[in-house]
This record gives structure tokens, sequence and C-alpha cells, in this order.
């Protein structure tokens, strides 16, 4: 192929935590990389939560979302790979010396030998309420969701939703509110049972089969009272409120993704125990994909991009390691430990 563009060795489509450590993970083996993210950040899924708090990557204590994000994305920027952000990738072409031409949905095009995929679940969008002109709101006290915690100090905050997400908000922000309600259409919540267990504990008003069916606002601007409703009964209440969060799911788009010819169902992509896809030189990880034994952690989406990427450099140079140096004992890290004032010595 002639061509003006720069040839990468991989090509890392998705920047969240994924994207991130197979962009790190890569510089360890001495690709050269580049990094394609659709947002105008870093970050992925872990975007909606920065207040969350993440209590299960090994080695990593407590530690708020929004600072793992950034730790992630400063540990991807270890080997300086090139970065590009707000381009989503929408076509893929094989050249007759089987690299890869990809090109963006506003024409930028990029060369690469391999393509990783980390794209989650795709572009993602929040279920919207479906409430008419609830989205005169958006501006104003109706949130689908909390990017920080101290707006809602002293507040009346009423959630709608049942899964993680809500049943986590709802738990952090017990002890600042004034009042927690959260309201459920289901009569079980799908969040964790310890978060579960602590909610119903303590004190949130916790309503199951309701659904919020009307908003009402004095001033037409901001949401004073909500109507909550009984979805076997029908019997409602009006309730005060200052704020209302909405969690009712995402919403995925592949987009033209899809036609690729991949191997997919509805959610991921199917691949081998070495994260291979159905297509020669394209490799995934994260919640992309499913295998036998897919592990739906932030830590098992450390695992899918060491193997994603041990596969990819394999695909490149099939006389390669299998696997990189452990950090302690990598050529690439001597000149940073210098850097950072540690001897190599024992």
């Amino acid at each position: 192929m002639k061509s003006p563009l720069e040839l990468y060795d991989v090509t890392i489509i998705g920047g969240g935590p994924a994207g991130m450590y197979t962009a790190f993970y890569s510089g360890m083996r001495d690709l050269k990389t580049k990094l394609i993210e659709a947002k105008e950040e870093l970050g992925g899924r872990m975007l909606i939560y920065p207040e969350k708090m993440i209590w299960d990557v090994g080695g990593v204590t407590p530690i708020l979302c929004r600072k793992l994000i950034d730790q992630l994305a400063e540990q991807a920027r270890t080997f300086d790979p090139t970065i590009i952000l707000g381009q989503q990738i929408i076509a893929q072409e094989r050249q007759e010396d089987g690299t890869y031409l990809l090109t963006s949905a506003t024409g930028e095009q990029h060369w690469t030998r391999t393509i990783i995929l980390t794209i989650g679940y795709g572009i993602l969008q929040m279920a919207k309420l479906e409430i008419e002109g609830a989205d005169r709101y958006e501006v104003t006290n109706l949130h689908y969701t909390v990017q920080e915690l101290e707006p809602f100090r002293g507040k009346r905050v009423l959630i709608s939703g049942g899964g993680d997400s809500a049943v986590d908000w709802a738990n952090e922000l017990e002890s600042i509110a004034a009042s927690v309600t959260i309201v459920h259409r289901r009569d079980q919540f799908g969040g964790h049972e310890k978060n579960i267990a602590r909610m119903k504990a303590s004190s949130v008003d916790v309503r199951v089969l309701h659904t919020v069916s009307q908003l009402h606002s004095t001033n037409g601007e901001e949401i004073d009272k909500v109507t909550v409703s009984h979805v076997e009964s029908g019997a409602s209440e009006q309730l005060e409120v200052d704020a209302v969060i909405v969690n009712h799911g995402l919403k995925s788009d592949f987009g033209p993704l899809r036609e690729w010819g991949l191997d997919m169902g509805e959610w991921c992509a199917n691949v081998s125990g070495r994260l291979e896809t159905n297509l020669p030189g394209v490799f995934a990880a994260g919640d992309f994909v499913d295998y036998t034994s897919k592990v739906r952690l932030i830590a098992g989406t450390f695992t899918d991009a060491v193997l994603a990427l041990n596969s990819a450099k394999l695909y490149i140079d099939p006389e390669a390691p299998k696997v990189a140096y452990v950090s302690s004992h990598n050529d690439r890290f001597k000149e940073k430990n210098k850097a950072l004032g540690v001897s190599d010595e024992h």
C-alpha cells in the first residue's frame, strides 16, 4: 500500500479501562501504538459514575472512579502512544499487504498492522425518562448521572431506577442529602447484594413496584414535586423534591461496526481464548468480548488487554516472546526507573 499515513503496529479503538491498559502494555512490548476514542476524553463507561468508589481493583485501596480514570490515563501515556480523541471509527479496509486502513465518521484515516477493539458496549446513551416535557428540566434539577455529590447536600432527592448505579447513588447520597427516596418498577433490585442490604438498612425510602408518572413545577423551570404510582394498583402519591436522578440503564449502538463482518452477538464479539476475533489481525478486549472464562470486572479487563495485545504481538512477529517480561525485569523500564531515582540493583 502506498500511503502518506504513518503505519502503526497496534491501533486500539476505545479509550475505557481496557483501551488504556492495552496502550500501556503495548508500550511494554515495544510496539508503535495509537489509541482512538470517540469521545473528547478517556474513561469510557467509567465516566458515567466518576463519584463512585471502586473497591475491587487488585492492589488498589478504595478509590474514586474519577481518580482511577486519571491514573489509568497517566499509565496509558507511559510509553508515549499517539492518542486521538473525538473520532469515531466507522470503517476498516484490509489492504493487499494485510494491513488495515481505518476511517472515522469525519473522514480521517489511520493505517495499522493490527486492531484491538476495546469499545465496550459501543456508543452509549442514557435511557431517558419517558415523560412528555421531561427534557426541559435537564438544565436544572433532572439528572441522568451524578458527577459530584456536593450539589445534592441538604436536598430532597428522588432516584428512579434499580441497577447498580441507582443503588450506589442512594447509598452515597444518604449521608449528605436531607432525604433520599428510590423508586423501582420491579420488586427486586439489580445491584450487588451488599449494597442493596446497606441501602435497605439505611434511612433511604425504598419504594419497589413504583414508577415516576408525573413531574410538577411551580415556576416551569425546576421540578418541585413528583407523582409516583404503583405499577399494579395504580395508586399514586405526590412527593416534594429538590432533585430527581434517573438511572434507567443505557442504550447501546455499535453503528457501522456491525457491518465489519465480526462474529457478534447482541452485545459482544465472540473471541477465542487468545482474544482473537474472526477477522485476521483484529483482536478485542473488555466489555466488548465474550468467551468461556470471561470476568466482567475491571480486573478482568486488564487481563483481557494483556491477552489481546500478546496475540497482536505474535501476529506481527510469530517469533516474539509470548508475553512481556515483568516490569522489574523489563528493559523498557530501566530509564524510567532512573528518572524516578530508583536503582535497578538488588
